[in-house]
């Protein structure tokens, strides 16, 4: 049987107020999940729960078909990396490294050749005997990262470890972390509100808000078909409106802007009359072609990012922002057209 946690229905409050209002889903053998959400949605007081720091009010943790309620921190065998690192100051980067494995009373030839391999995996095996304190911050994550995988526990959990870098360092590490996990085959947790490192390192995003599970899915599932319009506006995507169905079969939508035609929609139960929330995807735009979901706009700015365009544009009275592989026209007034297909509605409208 694969190692598998899962966490069941975690209930927590925070100063008498909700924090975590049923929180459940699974890690299995080999897979990265990243508990993605707001500051304050919870996040690293599951990672407490899950490592037996902290006690839910109710809800169970299991790995595998064992509860892990009386089993002590100590007993767990889950790795734990802070965004601090908390490494020690008054050892070298070897000593930090090989401290659980001495925890766990390892012959001294063992414990040095599992250091110098998981050394090496990081690209530090050159600095093995330098104070800690010399060196740099990504240095200094990467040996955090060796000493909590050193020991190779059974399941590791990563609470904002790139949060203090600079942005060129945190792309560079973001690579190689989603590479030693994916090497190691060891179910993980990496918590973070960063979307960038999320859809980077992640297999599954597990998405937090208002103490809930509001999406479980692979990346593209969730960048794709997002569950409602909150998620939409956390992922980035802001072209919203309102809108109203007009037919399900071919289906129709009348929005502000016009009646949009819409395609391969994941909603059930749609039906003539219903509320909507109107997501025009930053790729939907159309410029060739002039067939369906014509519309007259107005071009604000067009802003060349290297590989794309950003282009603010007005539709209606509507600001909205899309994404184009080339510049449109210099004229401020055109048309142009909506593709069906990347347009995304919500039965949450307001």
């Amino acid at each position: 049987m694969q190692n598998q946690l899962t966490v069941k229905n975690l209930f927590k409050k925070y100063e008498n107020k909700p924090l975590l209002a049923g929180v459940s889903f699974t890690v299995k053998e080999g897979e990265t999940i990243c508990l993605l959400g707001r500051s304050g949605s919870g996040k690293s007081t599951i990672l407490r729960i899950i490592a037996g720091i902290e006690q839910p009010e109710s809800g169970e943790v299991f790995w595998n078909q064992q509860n892990m309620k009386d089993i002590p921190v100590h007993q767990r065998n889950f790795g734990f990396m802070f965004q601090d690192y908390a490494l020690f100051p008054h050892m070298n980067v070897f000593e930090n490294v090989a401290f659980g494995l001495r925890m766990q009373n390892l012959p001294a030839e063992t414990i040095r050749e599992k250091v110098d391999a998981i050394l090496r995996k990081v690209k530090m095996e050159q600095f093995s005997h330098r104070n800690v304190q010399d060196l740099s911050g990504g240095e200094q994550q990467r040996v955090a990262l060796a000493r909590a995988f050193a020991p190779e526990p059974k399941l590791m959990m990563l609470d904002e470890p790139l949060g203090a870098l600079d942005r060129t360092l945190k792309e560079q590490l973001m690579d190689e972390i989603r590479f030693i996990l994916h090497e190691s085959n060891i179910p993980a947790i990496y918590v973070t509100h960063d979307q960038e490192e999320a859809f980077t390192i992640a297999d599954r995003l597990v998405l937090l808000h208002d103490g809930q599970v509001v999406q479980d899915a692979p990346p593209e599932e969730i960048y794709l078909y997002p569950h409602s319009s909150w998620v939409a506006e956390f992922l980035g995507l802001s072209n919203l409106m309102v809108g109203k169905i007009l037919s399900v079969e071919p289906l129709w939508v009348e929005t502000p802007l016009g009646n949009l035609k819409i395609e391969r929609q994941k909603v059930n139960r749609l039906q003539t009359g219903d509320s909507v929330t109107v997501l025009l995807r930053p790729d939907s735009l159309m410029i060739d072609d002039k067939e369906i979901n014509v519309f007259p706009v107005k071009i604000k700015d067009q802003i060349y990012l290297g590989d794309q365009w950003k282009v603010k544009m007005m539709i209606g009275q509507y600001d909205f922002i899309f994404y184009t592989s080339a510049a449109l026209k210099s004229t401020n007034f055109q048309h142009v057209s909506l593709n069906p297909k990347k347009i995304n509605i919500f039965l949450d409208a307001k």
